[in-house]
């Protein structure tokens, strides 16, 4: 497919599919949380029951998305999302019709790894059927579109439990399930993949462990505390299999995780920034939200509302940051971005306990948002731009994975950085402060380890179905 700087009819059917897929996703990994209290009240459990609904998603997204992405690289993108989306919008109904707790939470789990098949199959397409600078304008439009759908969550889910009821959080699911099929269906055929290629089955069955028993730990620890054997076995028994995971994709044939992934750099040190950047995004949002209803008096609805400037930004400027990074390089926008987004940070450590919105809050939010709308596509696009595109689904669920990772793992140190068991001003002031100080950082190793490929608007990338390829062990000179 040759490009142009107008897309072609394939190239836009290949950008709705790809964003439509990710935002299911996305979107009901935070639709739920204000559904929590109704869920509660109609099906019983209590808070630990109501942390499951959300947790079993988590943990199974997870834990399975490595393997997601090893399948979207065998099998091919176009039939693992059709996978995925069945399975999501049975899941959904699943979910939407439970009559106990219970059945929520197994439902909920496997909703999770429904979404896992969804996300790097989505990105993978994209790397596929754009190259060059128009991959970068089609990055940053997922991304745009992906990431609004994060913090639109809970503005939907609370307009749809006030005025209709908890299930339609799930209902509603289903509706873009079904075009998003049809869409697929217009895509050209998967390629053939190279002759022979199968799944690491152990390895699979080690990342899982080694992912989702540690998580599961994580969680649970704040329950039973690090001594119970609820929490110890699982973290030791996760622990070991990671090990042993990292020595099976060492050795085996046909790793699912080639380890030599991680010599690339734009590769490796992009995933060091994704952890610190998602880290301090997670731990902020979680924390402002918290406190916005908690301290300051907000309703849910007004602190959900509160984040819409983010959106705004994201919106209408990642597909110009997009575009940028394509034809500039990634380092620029990766250094500056956090750096900006970290001073809205920074910016919170003004707000009272009054927390007025204009003048407090809002100045914040804007200024966070504009560094993250700086930030995202060029950090996708620097990490995924870097690995040969017959490698694209592992490497998309790879820098998944660590988001997700890193998210779980902010919000758990929530209560440790601020000190209390409940949330007043000050232990918000250290939890920004924190916040603020992981965004920098992320901004800091971005400027000192990615590299600007050689020639960002170069040619396009091999076609995935050109068998194996090398791994693109260097972007550009060290």
């Amino acid at each position: 497919m040759h490009l142009t700087e107008a897309m072609s009819r394939q190239q836009r059917f290949v950008l709705i599919v790809a964003i439509l897929s990710a935002i299911v996703s996305f979107l009901d990994a935070t639709v739920i949380n204000v559904a929590l209290p109704a869920i509660g009240r109609e099906l019983g459990g209590g808070l630990s029951a109501q942390q499951w609904v959300v947790d079993a998603y988590l943990i199974t997204l997870g834990a399975v998305i490595l393997l997601a992405g090893s399948l979207s690289d065998v099998f091919g993108r176009k039939k693992v999302l059709l996978a995925g989306l069945i399975g999501f919008g049975v899941t959904s109904l699943l979910c939407a019709s439970a009559p106990t707790i219970e059945f929520l939470i197994v439902s909920r789990g496997l909703q999770g790894i429904a979404g896992a098949l969804l996300v790097p199959s989505s990105l993978a397409i994209i790397l596929a059927n754009f190259s060059g600078p128009a991959q970068g304008r089609a990055i940053g439009t997922w991304t745009a579109w992906t990431s609004t759908a994060n913090i639109a969550g809970p503005i939907l889910g609370g307009v749809l439990v006030d005025q209709l009821s908890w299930r339609f959080v799930f209902g509603i699911n289903v509706l873009p399930i079904a075009v998003t099929i049809v869409l697929l269906t217009k895509l050209e055929p998967d390629r053939h993949h190279a002759p022979g290629a199968r799944i690491d089955v152990l390895g699979a069955v080690l990342g899982i462990l080694g992912l989702g028993l540690p998580v599961f730990a994580l969680i649970e620890q704040a329950n039973f505390g690090w001594g119970s054997p609820v929490v110890l076995v699982p973290l030791v028994v996760g622990v070991l299999a990671l090990a042993g995971f990292l020595v099976n994709e060492r050795f085996t044939a046909q790793p699912m995780l080639p380890l030599s992934l991680f010599r690339v750099r734009n590769f490796s040190v992009g995933n060091v920034s994704t952890f610190l950047i998602y880290g301090a995004l997670s731990l902020g949002f979680f924390t402002i939200a918290v406190f916005l209803q908690q301290v300051a008096g907000y309703s849910a609805t007004e602190a959900g509302f509160a984040m819409i400037p983010t959106s705004l930004l994201l919106i209408s400027l990642s597909t110009l940051f997009g575009k940028l990074s394509g034809r500039l390089g990634p380092r620029l926008f990766m250094t500056a971005g956090p750096l900006i987004a970290g001073s809205g940070f920074l910016l919170m450590l003004r707000v009272d306990e009054q927390a007025p919105y204009l003048t407090q809050v809002l100045p914040a939010i804007v200024v966070f948002g504009l560094g993250m709308a700086i930030t995202v596509a060029p950090l996708t696009a620097a990490i995924l731009g870097a690995i040969d595109p017959s490698r694209s689904g592992i490497a998309s669920a790879v820098n998944n994975a660590v988001s997700r990772v890193a998210g779980l793992i902010a919000v758990a140190l929530a209560s440790i950085i601020t000190g209390a068991a409940v949330l007043d001003l000050a232990g918000f002031h250290r939890v920004v402060l924190v916040a603020a100080l992981f965004f920098i950082a992320g901004g800091v190793v971005s400027f000192l380890g990615i590299r600007n490929p050689a020639h960002p608007a170069g040619p396009a990338h091999p076609a995935p179905d050109a068998g194996p390829q090398p791994d693109r062990l260097a972007t550009s000179p060290e």
